[in-house]
């Protein structure tokens, strides 16, 4: 075994170690909990892929604008039955449906809010992608739903299960690189024309709602803190008109209670990294790439030793331990890791993020 080898064998040990004991049992002796996903776009078919690979999620129903194409597709896929597959007019008469407990929301950010009022209405639990919705106040009235329905809600941080995300959490945690002094963070990345990402009608903002989410929630998660303090920039460089209703780019500071300070930026249309450095006063810590589906990298110097681990699997891995994280919370009556409180968290840092740059959302 070579040193990668063994640093992506130890990553993965180390990693699922750190997991609570009902998300590591649950599903060995355990009916899978049933899902249905909503929408049926890009994340959700990696999302379904994932309970395909998953020991308690199971995909048993489909939610659709195209029922006869895309719904038959899928439930050919996954052995799901017509009956199973409903549209969005018809998304309500899923209280009906005993084999579905709980729901998937893949679709566009501004829809969150309704899906997740509906299924909680419904009795279902919800797994919500990120961002929870496209403002905070959407955000309390989730919680709230779920609240009052008894269903669980829990958000789509994914890199929150990663082994390799989970290790660099536990070495900042332990002191090893000393008292936390600073951050710096990014994720660029490109969108298609036809992304509904391009739509502030249906994302709520531009590359900080879909990319600058990524840095300022692990910077919130290592450190426990959330910020107070603000600066933030907005540029637009293309002239074709892509980004007529949404920024191109974004770069903002941040400071926590602690003293801590985070300096961190997004954009579209840019070639560059998906990286977070995590600096302490007696080592340090970088993940690049931080916010891909896999190849998650840790490097850095930590008590007086070279960090050196990969993430061991490959995608849907991230979403497989989010299901699996999901499903053992829901027959074991957990609480989320990453609960809806968590994205209201984020949405209220992304409000005052706006505002200092001068872009409030609308």
């Amino acid at each position: 075994m070579n040193r990668r080898d063994f640093t992506q064998l130890s990553a993965l040990t180390f990693g699922w170690t750190l997991l609570p004991s009902y998300a590591r049992t649950a599903g060995a002796s355990q009916k899978p909990v049933s899902y249905a996903a909503i929408g049926l776009g890009t994340v959700s078919d990696i999302f379904m892929r994932a309970c395909a690979n998953s020991r308690n999620a199971k995909v048993t129903a489909l939610v659709t604008g195209h029922p006869d194409t895309k719904g038959a597709k899928y439930a050919a896929m996954y052995g799901i039955p017509k009956t199973s597959i409903y549209t969005y007019e018809t998304f309500d008469r899923i209280l009906e449906n005993k084999d579905v407990e709980a729901v998937y929301v893949g679709l566009p950010n501004s829809m969150h809010c309704e899906y997740t009022l509906r299924a909680a209405r419904a009795g279902k639990h919800v797994f919500c992608e990120k961002p929870m919705a496209i403002s905070s106040a959407e955000c309390r009235s989730m919680i709230e739903a779920c609240r009052q329905a008894k269903v669980k809600l829990m958000i789509g941080y994914r890199v929150q299960y990663d082994p390799t995300w989970m290790q660099a959490i536990e070495i900042v945690k332990s002191g090893k690189i000393g008292k936390l002094q600073s951050f710096q963070g990014g994720f660029v990345s490109w969108q298609r024309t036809t992304s509904w990402r391009l739509s502030r009608k249906l994302c709520g903002g531009g590359s900080l709602m879909d990319l600058g989410i990524y840095p300022l929630n692990a910077i919130r998660h290592i450190t426990g803190e959330e910020p107070v303090d603000f600066t933030a920039v907005v540029a637009t460089r293309d002239i074709s008109g892509l980004y007529a209703e949404v920024e191109q780019s974004l770069e903002w500071t941040m400071k926590l209670p602690s003293g801590i300070i985070a300096s961190c930026g997004c954009s579209y249309g840019q070639v560059g990294p998906s990286f977070l450095n995590i600096n302490g006063d007696e080592g340090c810590l970088q993940v690049e790439p931080a916010f891909f589906y896999d190849g998650v990298h840790l490097r850095g110097q930590a008590g007086g030793q070279a960090i050196d681990a990969l993430s061991p699997g490959k995608a849907p891995y991230q979403f497989t331990l989010e299901a699996e994280h999901f499903s053992g919370c829901i027959r074991n009556d957990k609480e989320p890791e990453s609960p809806g409180e968590e994205g209201l968290k984020d949405m209220l840092a992304i409000e005052a993020i706006y505002n200092a740059a001068g872009a409030p959302i609308a």
